[in-house]
């Protein structure tokens, strides 16, 4: 089924580039804002996006997110290169974390990003192939508060 995308985008991420860390969630959110989308859609994705992003800051070595914008949905596939999740099933556990202390002390590594995109997403899907990539797949329903 061919989807009527009303935007599309993609972002690239840098792995460690904490400097630019939310860069991209904060476009994205920009973005929806000025597409019209509701708060609460706004919301969710943002902080959906924000915690895939420090994913890939945080644990790859580059990341590219993929944007897709529909009057029903929001659709963000995140794509990265780097070591892959070990255990996905743990990961997905609140409080779980591998951070560094290099990372604790940036104030990261709560063990909360992965339970608050499945949390904050309708639709949840994440493959992770040790030593190589992670992809993440999230999508956000609209439920008729769409687009201007």
């Amino acid at each position: 089924m061919k989807e009527d995308a009303v935007f599309r985008q993609d972002f690239l991420i840098k792995g460690g580039d904490f400097a630019g860390a939310g860069k991209v969630s904060c476009e994205i959110k920009n973005l929806l804002k000025e597409l019209g989308l509701s708060s609460q859609v706004v919301r969710r994705v943002a902080i959906a996006a924000y915690e895939a992003e420090m994913n890939v800051i945080m644990y790859a070595w580059e990341g590219r997110f993929d944007l897709l914008i529909t009057p029903q949905k929001v659709r963000i596939i995140v794509e990265d290169r780097g070591p892959g999740i070990e255990n996905v099933d743990l990961a997905m556990q609140e409080g779980y974390s591998t951070a560094t202390e290099e990372m604790r002390e940036l104030g990261f590594g709560a063990g909360m990003g992965l339970p608050n995109i499945k949390k904050n997403s309708d639709r949840f899907r994440i493959i992770s192939e040790p030593d190589r990539r992670t992809r993440l797949e999230m999508t956000i329903l609209t439920n008729g508060q769409g687009l201007k």
